[in-house]
């Protein structure tokens, strides 16, 4: 083989923080092959969390790996794909389907020899972090980009996770904030639901390890409002998990208390993000975008231990963690004074993001 290689393709079916997790290995494989990578995965909400980011030049996505591929469009059009433009080095993150990539990619002509496959070569190992994960398995080499990419110990790797917010989305969030007259206060976002809160239509769905009571966020809305009489809070959510903000607000009862579920597309989310003074949430994807843009937070762990999944931000950009295993398996073991004071001793940002000038 001769000639640059083509953009790395990484191929990861994760969930929004799961995603974030993976913005370290996209750095890396950008230096090491000169090119930004094509990232695979599925959601709707992938080509606007990569918006804009110098490491992803392009995404494709597959309605789903499991269905027979006679019958799933999305694989069949992605196979005719890889055959008219074949991928550089294929870097396959997924832990499940490994044998379904598999046959997709030998079915599109991709030698095995062009890829790694981070199951079974390089797995988590016991108490190791996902983005140390995801970094040793950068530094592994396709046996057919042997001598063709920059060594891994010539690269610095970057351990911080990297989301882009642009100036458009500043302005958006701007204007959203003058609606609401939300514009010139400190704000401090809760993030209470997670992607299994509302499964099925019922919220404290059974086995939801990250649920934590009405009454508790209540006691931590109180406690937050009566720290500082400027401070207004944001309640963060998806359109699905409106209503439930709606009820925690009303309990609230206080002007000062915003539910946001149904108005924060991811564009707009990230931004928030961004120019917010602080976060408290529980574990979820939301909590990992915040950290990645350096919002300070307090996070709220259930059956997963921290030391896998903790929040990684810049320098100087604090994050707390509470709860998890192996001490605590469920959000709700955690009582509302044990956050409160993690939040009081969370340095927050001082003053807000201002919206770039259009």
């Amino acid at each position: 083989m001769t000639g640059p290689p083509a953009a790395p393709l990484v191929i990861r079916f994760g969930a929004f923080g799961d995603m974030v997790l993976l913005t370290p290995l996209l750095d890396l494989l950008h230096r090491r092959y000169g090119q930004p990578c094509t990232v695979l995965g599925s959601g709707a909400w992938l080509a606007p969390l990569f918006a804009g980011h110098p490491d992803v030049g392009g995404i494709r996505q597959l309605a789903s790996r499991k269905r027979p591929y006679l019958f799933d469009r999305s694989q069949q059009r992605l196979v005719a794909a890889w055959r008219a433009a074949p991928p550089g080095p294929v870097y396959v993150c997924d832990d499940y389907s490994v044998d379904k990539l598999r046959w997709l990619l030998r079915r599109a002509r991709v030698a095995d020899e062009h890829c790694v496959f981070a199951n079974p070569d390089c797995m988590l190992r016991e108490g190791e972090h996902w983005i140390d994960r995801w970094l040793r398995f950068g530094a592994m080499t396709p046996p057919a980009y042997a001598g063709r990419a920059i060594p891994a110990d010539r690269v610095a790797a970057v351990a911080t996770p990297k989301l882009v917010v642009t100036p458009a989305d500043r302005a958006d969030l701007e204007a959203w904030l003058r609606r609401h007259d939300l514009a010139g206060a400190p704000l401090v976002l809760l993030q209470p639901g997670n992607k299994r809160t509302l499964k099925r239509g019922r919220a404290g769905q059974l086995g939801d390890d990250k649920t934590w009571p009405l009454e508790n966020w209540t006691s931590l809305i109180g406690a937050v409002l009566a720290d500082d009489p400027a401070t207004r809070i944001v309640l963060c959510g998806a359109p699905a998990e409106a209503a439930m903000l709606r009820a925690i607000a009303q309990a609230a009862g206080s002007e000062r208390v915003f539910a946001a579920g149904d108005e924060l597309p991811l564009r707009r989310l990230l931004a928030l993000c961004e120019r917010a003074s602080a976060m408290i949430s529980v574990d979820t994807g939301p909590a990992q975008a915040a950290a990645a843009l350096g919002c300070p937070l307090v996070v709220l762990y259930g059956a997963q231990p921290p030391m896998l999944w903790m929040p990684r931000g810049p320098a100087r950009s604090a994050v707390i963690a509470l709860g998890g295993l192996p001490q605590r398996g469920r959000v709700a073991d955690i009582a509302p004074g044990e956050v409160i004071a993690a939040w009081r001793a969370l340095p927050r940002r001082a003053s807000p993001r201002r919206a770039d000038t259009p």
